[in-house]
């Protein structure tokens, strides 16, 4: 019988890497503490140093997600660039990551929704909504935006986002179908907001 290691360099990073891999492989479902562990070589018990049970490595690996969405849609901000390409920006960097990251996009909004879910995740969720109301707020104040509460503009302009993105990352729409669509998407988007 082979012994397993309880110490691991940095098995908390481990875990979270290798649980995305599950998630992308196979789904939320085939994730278990105690298969990562046997992936990575550590013993069953090492995992629960990190995460007390399934559920908080979820939140872990949901939060980590929306960190890294919030670091993709910050990287596509262009100062002084006009709201059209700013919200094209906004609009391109989403979508390019929920393609990329389906399986985790969907836990991310999933989690996000339990009531267990940690204040932690709940604001790391709020924090993609400043984002988007921060880019109408922007235009607004260039006069690229038509007048009123913020929210009512940016609400119906990231459900659309968010709706287009469900179909790229579901394959509703074919690749073609989300690289022509995008276009067309975005002018919906600007008319919606057009002063």
């Amino acid at each position: 019988m082979q012994t397993r290691r309880y110490h691991h360099g940095d098995l908390r990073a481990a875990l979270l890497t290798r649980a995305e891999q599950t998630l992308r492989e196979k789904g939320p479902g085939a994730l278990s503490l105690r298969e990562l562990a046997r992936d990575l070589g550590v013993s069953h018990a090492a995992p629960s140093r990190h995460f007390k049970d399934k559920q908080a490595l979820l939140d872990a690996l949901a939060l980590a997600g929306f960190d890294r969405l919030d670091e993709t849609l910050a990287a596509s901000r262009e100062p002084g660039a006009t709201f059209a390409d700013r919200l094209g920006g906004f609009v391109r960097a989403y979508v390019d990551f929920a393609v990329a990251n389906a399986q985790l996009i969907d836990l991310m909004y999933t989690i996000k929704h339990d009531p267990a879910a940690s204040e932690a995740l709940v604001k790391a969720a709020q924090r993609l909504g400043a984002m988007a109301e921060e880019v109408v707020a922007e235009g607004q104040r260039a006069g690229e935006v038509r007048e009123g509460p913020v929210d009512s503009i940016a609400i119906p302009v990231f459900t659309t986002l968010h709706g287009f993105a469900s179909f790229a990352m579901s394959r509703v729409l074919s690749p073609e179908e989300v690289a022509s669509g995008l276009d067309a998407v975005i002018a919906y988007m600007l008319r919606g907001c057009a002063p």
